[in-house]
């Protein structure tokens, strides 16, 4: 089992879950992250400190439409081990549904 990240994340993208996890298993996009399901060692860490609560288990239905993104993906962006700066805007798009036409398949910069 792996966490995955889902798109509550878009446009958000807070970064605390890269500050907890012990395997630096998240890769930054230019709009979301995504976890690595090959590096992720299923501690749970990542998901409580989600202000987005965009992390849930692969066994959760909410992870899997997007499953295939993060697995695709963590393969082309960038690893992240540190927090970065949030969007300025994030918490304004924290709580809205239905983000999943704004994922961006670009790398974070």
């Amino acid at each position: 089992m792996t966490y995955v990240v889902t798109e509550n994340c878009i446009r958000c993208k807070y970064m605390d879950c890269v500050e907890v996890c012990p395997v630096d298993c998240f890769y930054a996009g230019e709009n979301m992250l995504v976890i690595n399901p090959d590096e992720c060692i299923d501690c749970g860490v990542c998901e409580p400190e989600c202000p987005a609560e965009a992390i849930f288990p692969d066994s959760d239905d909410r992870a899997g439409a997007w499953a295939e993104t993060n697995t695709t993906y963590a393969k082309t962006w960038p690893n992240i081990t540190r927090k970065g700066v949030a969007p300025a805007d994030a918490d304004e798009w924290k709580d809205k549904p239905d983000k999943g036409p704004l994922f961006s398949p670009n790398p974070a910069n």
